[in-house]
């Protein structure tokens, strides 16, 4: 019933959301408040190690889909807290029909009201919200100024807006006030794309550019990590090149300023692509930059901006020959620049060039532990498709000894196979880790690649012989995990022993991980016959930790 009346279900909530997620997202519903239903939508707020504001889209046949202001659910993400409004939703879903009319019926009579209102009363209605609304009346001035084109009232207005002054408690903007200070930012790319759009753009691209100057300063005091400033700042930069597409301003002064902003020190706000402005700056224009970015490759031959920038310019002019030139006067170690010209030349249609360039790659990087994996890609696709199996193996082969990595044995493993000959080929692969593993080569870190070899492969008699003093606890579980049905008793054993140093420390993880352990060697206990004995075991841990409610109220949601 509660999927008709609202469009989802638990099962649409932990498909979106992982199982992960959903199954902390179960200890968040009573973390809930200030459920509001609109017409296809529900918006409320969730208590956790902040306070979060949640929405989610639904409605019947579309299914949901949710927004977070969590870090987490700010990359896109349908994390635990829409979960929890989700969950909230269905448990209150009888009422949502009602509460969905009643949100109609509001904005019906808000809207007739609104449209009944004389003038007077709506001046008098707006001046009343800007009193008590300091955004509102900042984002209404705005507005005021830029449709009577007041540009100086705009520019001190844009100033104000993306000074960082106001968030920057400690002398930065600390993450938490980035999304409000993103807000300010967005609102000073609007009111340059009102201005723009109120035939003032020439005005717009002048101060478009001294507010990109002052973010690129402001940047580097501001803790971006969600990234929502810099989107903001891109706003900007957009606003920028459309009020330029406007104003078509004079081309070789706009190729100076874009030349000085890749280059200068403090072009990571605007990221900007000059090749976005080729369309305004015309051929006198483009040659203007592409001269200045030749004087400054001349000055700097090594420097990273300057080189961007000239690749991108001759990018643009479409000559293969001198891009692959200028890739090729600074081939980096990893063979990330072989694979860039590679690529180059496959798209010109000049793919035997490309394959000769991968293979020099190859060869140039042939000693490197560190190798962009794609070149090794790239070259063992071609000789797959050619019919170049054994060169294929080899390839795999000779980057498997140097990185002595599953991933790189999982590869020699796929092309051996499709050779034909990876029985021989697997015990050469084996005793090379197996050299590494009586060297405890790498087991500072983590346990032997040979472990994760044998693993991988199903051979676990062959790890349960190798597991012993050398296996980390990734790889004991992992080893315990494919072993519950045909060893139940070693698999109980690991699993019994990873429990115990988790008794110690606290937190969600913990539990959680403590959760999955005793169900996996519950799965064991039950597959030799000995329940009973289980039973006792999680009694007294119970009893042994019962002053955790928390871990207590994890363990019976998993009927533990």
């Amino acid at each position: 019933m509660a999927r008709h009346v609202v469009g989802f279900g638990e099962e649409d909530l932990r498909a979106l959301a992982g199982v992960r997620s959903f199954d902390r997202g179960l200890g968040y519903v009573v973390a809930v408040s200030g459920l509001e239903v609109g017409d296809g939508s529900v918006t409320a707020t969730v208590h956790g190690t902040d306070v979060y504001e949640v929405e989610l889209t639904l409605g019947e046949g579309i299914g949901v889909s949710g927004w977070c202001d969590c870090p987490y659910g700010q990359e896109g993400n349908f994390c635990k807290h829409c979960v929890a409004v989700g969950l909230t939703v269905l448990r209150q879903s009888e009422a949502i029909p009602r509460q969905r009319a009643a949100a109609r019926a509001r904005a019906s009579r808000l809207e007739a009201w609104l449209t009944a209102l004389s003038r007077d009363q709506l001046l008098a209605l707006v001046r009343e919200q800007i009193g008590e609304d300091r955004e509102l009346r900042r984002r209404l001035e705005l507005r005021a100024a830029a449709a009577h084109s007041d540009t100086g009232a705009v520019r001190d207005r844009i100033l104000v807006l993306i000074d960082p002054r106001p968030f920057a408690r400690y002398g930065y903007v600390e993450y938490a006030d980035a999304t409000r200070y993103a807000r300010q930012v967005e609102e000073a790319a609007d009111a340059l794309r009102a201005l723009a759009s109120g035939g003032l753009a020439a005005q717009a691209v002048g101060l478009a550019e001294e507010a990109i100057r002052a973010l690129g300063r402001a940047y580097e005091e501001v803790d971006d990590s969600d990234g929502v400033v810099g989107q903001a700042v891109a706003a900007v930069s957009e606003a920028h090149l459309e009020a330029c597409s406007v104003a078509r301003p004079d081309p070789d002064r706009l190729a100076e300023w874009l030349v000085g902003q890749v280059l200068g020190d403090w072009n990571d706000a605007a990221d900007l692509d000059p090749l976005d402005y080729a369309d305004v700056l015309g051929p006198t224009g483009l040659a203007r930059m592409r001269q200045l970015a030749a004087e400054a490759r001349r000055r700097r031959p090594n420097g990273w901006a300057e080189r961007y920038l000239m690749e991108r310019l001759v990018k643009a002019e479409g000559d293969v020959d001198a891009l692959v030139a200028l890739y090729a006067k600074d081939l980096v170690p990893s063979g990330a620049t072989h694979l860039r010209i590679a690529e180059e030349l496959e798209a010109a249609g000049r793919a035997d060039e490309a394959l000769a360039w991968a293979e020099r790659g190859l060869r140039d990087t042939a000693a490197e532990a560190h190798v962009d994996g794609r070149l090794a890609d790239y070259v063992c696709a071609r000789y797959t498709q050619a019919g170049r199996t054994a060169e294929t193996v080899a390839v795999r082969h000779d980057r498997f000894r140097v990185e002595r990595s599953l991933v790189a044995y999982q590869q020699l493993r796929a092309a051996a196979r499709t050779a034909g000959c990876w029985e021989s080929t697997r015990e050469a692969a084996l005793a090379v880790l197996r050299e590494d593993a009586c060297r405890d080569r790498g087991a500072w870190y983590r346990g032997p690649v040979l472990l994760d070899a044998l693993l991988d492969d199903g051979d676990l008699d062959a790890a349960w012989r190798e597991a012993a003093d050398r296996a980390d606890d990734r790889q004991w579980q992992w080893l315990a995990d494919l072993s519950r049905e045909r060893r139940p008793a070693d698999a109980l054993a690991v699993y019994l022993r990873l429990i115990e140093p988790l008794k110690e420390p606290t937190g969600d993880r913990v539990y959680e991980r403590m959760a999955q352990l005793l169900l996996n060697a519950r799965d064991c206990h039950r597959a030799m016959g000995t329940e009973a004995e289980f039973t006792a075991q999680l009694a007294g841990l119970r009893a042994e930790l019962k002053r955790r409610r928390k871990l207590m109220t994890l363990l019976d949601r998993h009927g533990l």
